[in-house]
């Protein structure tokens, strides 16, 4: 039976970050005051509170699961690509650290988390969550792309079959390929 891993998918999505910045980079801080759009839920005006956002939710998550106090994202800048990515960097790094220090006989254990400044609390196993930190971005690379795409933007494949993770190869033969 094939597996996908989360190392798999962290992969994946590190490469997605690697290919990200390198493009916003090329085209400069004032692509992230593109619109997220008008029908919302007004969380994100922008595309780089939106890369705030993905970055935030895994520092978060890392800091509920861990005890600890939760980052202020609104200090994080959504107006500078390499102040994101620096601490996109960061939550990840955190994660990693998260990853190899928790107790693995608390992997499958329910916790409950609180979401401050809604009445919502969730029971769920910290291996769920982490499975969500890395989904929750992989789905909001997505809503990016197309946010960009609709504002005249486009880069190449982000698909995670055009992704050295699992190994692969791309050859571009004639104009069709």
């Amino acid at each position: 039976m094939l597996t996908m891993t989360l190392n798999d998918l962290m992969e994946y999505s590190a490469w997605e970050r690697n290919k990200w910045r390198h493009w916003l980079l090329q085209h400069g801080d004032q692509v992230l005051e593109t619109s997220a759009g008008a029908h919302g839920d007004g969380r994100f005006q922008t595309v780089g509170d939106l890369i705030r956002h993905i970055f935030s939710a895994e520092k978060r998550y890392v800091e509920r699961l861990s005890g600890q106090p939760l980052t202020d994202q609104s200090t994080v800048p959504s107006k500078n690509v390499e102040a994101l990515f620096q601490f996109g960097d960061r939550s990840r790094q955190g994660l990693r650290n998260f990853l190899e220090s928790y107790p693995a006989c608390d992997w499958d254990v329910p916790q409950e988390l609180k979401f401050p400044n809604s009445s919502t609390a969730l029971k769920v196993t910290p291996r769920k969550i982490v499975t969500h930190v890395v989904l929750h971005e992989i789905r909001h690379w997505a809503q990016i792309a197309t946010l960009l795409r609709l504002n005249g933007m486009t880069d190449d494949f982000h698909d995670f079959l055009f992704c050295p993770v699992m190994g692969g190869e791309i050859k571009r033969e004639g104009a069709n390929a």
